[in-house]
């Protein structure tokens, strides 16, 4: 996607060098930087710490912390050594297990001393797939959002929650691919962005990059949706995944679940996109069979901004001493779901399975 005019992806090798390049999305949306990833410590730090977030560019992300493991030392043990470090790095997203898994299959089937140009070349196959991916995505949904415009004189208002745009990937994004695509075909498009706490991924990533590529957006409260939805000004809700099983059921940010149980009393169509690395068909239920990673209190109790200076400043805004709970994610169950956007094509959550037959075989 562009950014004032130039393309970008939010991750990519150096080709001067064996490193990895991100765009640090901790910065955003105040300060745009570029941050130089050189070792496996320094990539299990930016999944850690959200410099790069979103469960595809997560799966990229550990594809290149492979890469950079055996740039360092390409023995058995040092490849396993990287493997589990990736895998703690985080517990909800199922493509950073898919990437690392995927890396190990690779990098096992041949001898140490050629382990380290396959694996960066594994992980540059890894992005070019998602991005591809996502693309379809995007293709698919476009013929979705087109047929709900139909007929209506105003935009096509769509409410999103927290960030699954390009910045959640390696390019296009997942539910924001299908709003790109839509924009750039000329079907007017309204995009109601909510803030998403703790962290706000919407106020801080999705209205940032649906404003760089020109599309109108309008910043909302998290509890603001049911309210529009009640009041007719919402026409779809599109939402993105960190886990999806094989029954559909979608495990995606806290506050998911909430929105899904608006717009079904509202009779408001409720889909998710998701490209297939999502997928985790050795879950048939989300409840309880998720990994909800457990984040840190601060992130509850404090809030970032720009000062009227034009500082960078975080400040506290609960109480001294009061106690903050703050679970990353919760589950939709599929009952609540209209439909999933692949890069197959959109089905039910009970057909996900003859969508992907082969793929499960």
């Amino acid at each position: 996607m562009n950014i004032d005019g130039q393309h970008y992806r939010t991750i990519w090798r150096d080709k001067a060098g064996e490193s990895v390049r991100i765009i640090d999305q901790t910065r955003l949306p105040h300060r745009f930087e570029i941050l130089s990833i050189d070792t496996l410590p320094e990539m299990v730090v930016a999944i850690r710490t959200m410099q790069v977030r979103g469960a595809p560019l997560i799966g990229a992300a550990a594809a290149y912390g492979m890469a950079l493991a055996m740039s360092e030392d390409d023995s058995d043990a040092h490849l396993m050594h990287a493997a589990s470090c990736l895998i703690s790095s985080r517990p909800t997203a199922v493509n950073l297990g898919w990437a690392v898994n995927r890396m190990q299959s690779r990098l096992f089937s041949m001898p140490a001393g050629f382990r380290r140009q396959a694996a960066w070349d594994e992980a540059e196959n890894v992005c070019d797939e998602d991005v591809k991916l996502n693309r379809a995505i995007g293709r698919h949904g476009l013929q979705l959002l087109r047929a709900l415009a139909a007929g209506k004189n105003r935009p096509l208002n769509i409410l999103t929650h927290c960030n699954a745009g390009w910045l959640a990937t390696v390019d296009w994004g997942t539910a924001m691919a299908p709003v790109y695509a839509a924009h750039d075909a000329g079907i007017p498009v309204h995009i109601w962005v909510d803030e998403t706490r703790p962290r706000n991924q919407g106020a801080h990533l999705t209205a940032w990059e649906l404003g760089k590529h020109g599309v109108p957006h309008t910043v909302i409260t998290d509890n603001a949706g049911g309210h529009l939805m009640q009041h007719g000004k919402v026409d779809m809700v599109i939402v993105g995944a960190d886990r999806v099983t094989a029954a559909g059921d979608v495990c995606n940010k806290i506050g998911t679940y909430l929105k899904a149980l608006a717009a079904f009393d509202n009779d408001v169509p409720f889909y998710a996109a998701v490209p297939s690395p999502t997928i985790d068909w050795t879950i048939e239920s989300g409840h309880g069979n998720i990994p909800i990673e457990d984040r840190g209190p601060d992130e509850v109790a404090s809030i970032q901004g720009r000062t009227e200076n034009g500082g960078i400043a975080s400040i506290n805004i609960l109480p001294h001493g009061t106690a903050a709970s703050n679970p990353a994610f919760d589950v939709t169950p599929s009952r609540l779901i209209t439909g999933i956007i692949t890069e197959r094509g959109i089905c039910p959550p009970d057909e996900l399975r003859a969508l992907f037959r082969e793929s499960m075989s």
